[in-house]
């Protein structure tokens, strides 16, 4: 399950669109991120080559199982990190941020070590 930050970041923004649209479309993405349409197109091309999108002949964009996998792990990590930050007293927007950079450089090990010492006093549920 290797992919880069981009490629993340990418998932990411498909599986939180898709929870608030019907249907995800390049230029959803596009206006989500403040990317230009060709920029993420290219993008968009090579998720599919890598097996983390598909795309239908609508344009209309579905995470495959690894895709989902990446980004609901990115998101966790999302979530997590800059719920925690907030909760330590950190600025929203900072907490915002870090958590973005932290969550695609931190290993697997890491977060889960992090969530089990974190847990028993901080939960976002």
């Amino acid at each position: 399950m290797k992919s880069n930050e981009s490629a993340e970041n990418y998932l990411e923004t498909i599986l939180v669109l898709s929870h608030r649209l019907p249907v995800v479309r390049s230029i959803d993405v596009s206006v989500e991120l403040g990317f230009k349409k060709s920029s993420v197109s290219v993008a968009m091309k090579h998720l599919r080559e890598n097996g983390h999108i598909t795309v239908s002949d609508a344009g209309y964009i579905t995470l495959t199982e690894s895709g989902r996998e990446i980004a609901e792990m990115i998101y966790e990590r999302h979530n997590f990190l800059s719920g925690w930050l907030m909760s330590l007293g950190v600025d929203e927007n900072t907490a915002l941020e870090d958590a973005c950079r932290i969550e695609h450089v931190i290993s697997q090990e890491s977060f889960a070590a992090i969530k089990n010492a974190v847990k028993p006093q901080f939960s976002l549920e």
